[in-house]
């Protein structure tokens, strides 16, 4: 084996490790993106780390602070980031300076930055101080761990998803209004890991009355990181008593009223109101979205509405992605369908997913798909 594919192979297996060492902070390094670091020095780890939690360590200071630990030198080291280093002064001191201060001789990086702040400039930044530098590494791998991170920096509006729970003809409800509960227990808590892993659950003011639901992730443990609640209330009618207007969690409400009164009245109950400006039947939806990214720094919004504000989206082009819970359930044509689409008229106007996986959980299955 020549050194260069020897070279390349190693570059590759160390990649993987950081991607795993990433994924510890799936659930709790949001907004910030999920990043893993390996140092490795003559084909040994001499220091580790990914991004816990935002405001903290970014993931290679805390893989050197792990080498310092273990009384291992940096120097000569390669440092294998998942993530583009970062060349700027955030919550943190950039992460470029960490490294050349190390006197790392090499790093390797997976994805590059998709904040135009950063785009390849700490890869610059770590060449002008005379560090080899090697980009696109497992760059599949690496991008897939912050597809809503990526999505928010490169397009303004965060990644939306679409969860439905529904029966094997299609229907969420039964005729008298009746949902809870279409799926298993195992379905129902893997429903609340994608809450846990989103910046903010959406639902409409139908669902909201119907259902006053907390939107809260209830999984065994503590420490899990809750999503902003948010509605969609064009007239803003949701009660001050609302069940998910917890101030702690920052709950968002967007309108298209300029009702002073009921604005205050629900800003004293803890919620934020957003103005949005009305379109159709609704309000301006991508406008929403562009909010939540900007004012919140969402980057995944979890949509668990009822038909309307979900085909609206859907309608709107605006769902990156759709999770359905499908239950081996027959509800019947009166049922309540998955989607409102008024759009769909026959076959050639219909939406087309890709199915991306389709999974067991529990007695129900998992789908995963994606707009055509």
């Amino acid at each position: 084996m020549t050194d260069k594919p020897h070279r390349q192979a190693s570059d590759a297996y160390w990649m993987g490790y950081a991607v795993e060492l990433a994924n510890q902070g799936w659930y709790s390094s949001p907004p910030n993106p999920r990043v893993g670091c390996v140092l490795v020095r003559k084909n040994r780890v001499i220091g580790e780390g990914w991004h816990a939690v935002t405001g903290h360590d970014h993931a290679e200071r805390a893989a050197l602070a792990d080498a310092r630990n273990r009384g291992a030198s940096t120097q000569g080291a390669t440092a294998y980031v998942t993530l583009e280093p970062c060349s700027i002064q955030g919550r943190t001191p950039a992460c470029t300076d960490a490294l050349i201060e190390a006197r790392v001789s090499r790093v390797v990086v997976g994805a590059l930055d998709p904040n135009p702040a950063v785009h390849g400039g700490g890869l610059q930044a770590l060449e002008d101080a005379g560090v080899e530098t090697v980009a696109g590494v497992d760059d599949v791998a690496c991008r897939a761990l912050n597809p809503g991170f990526e999505q928010r920096m490169r397009t303004g509006r965060p990644r939306v998803r679409i969860k439905l729970a529904l029966t094997l003809d299609g229907r969420t409800a039964a005729v008298n209004g009746e949902s809870q509960w279409l799926t298993g227990r195992t379905a129902r808590a893997d429903g609340h890991r994608l809450r846990a892993e989103s910046g903010a659950v959406l639902v409409g003011r139908g669902t909201q009355v119907a259902d006053d639901p907390t939107l809260s992730v209830r999984l065994p443990g503590d420490g899990w990181r809750q999503p902003h609640p948010v509605v969609v209330d064009r007239d803003l009618l949701v009660k001050s008593d609302a069940r998910l207007l917890d101030p702690e969690r920052i709950p968002i409400i967007f309108t298209a009223t300029d009702d002073v009164a009921r604005v205050a009245e629900l800003e004293r109950a803890g919620a934020h109101v957003h103005r949005v400006a009305h379109q159709a039947d609704g309000v301006d939806l991508d406008a929403m979205l562009r909010a939540l990214a900007t004012d919140y720094a969402i980057n995944d919004v979890l949509v668990e509405a009822g038909p309307t504000l979900s085909g609206a989206l859907a309608e709107a082009g605006l769902v990156d992605g759709y999770v359905f819970y499908m239950a081996p359930k027959l509800l019947g044509s009166a049922a309540r369908g998955a989607l409102d689409l008024p759009g769909v008229g026959g076959l050639a106007a219909a939406h087309d997913l890709v199915i991306e996986r389709v999974d067991p959980v529990g007695s129900d299955w998992r789908i995963t798909a994606s707009p055509q």
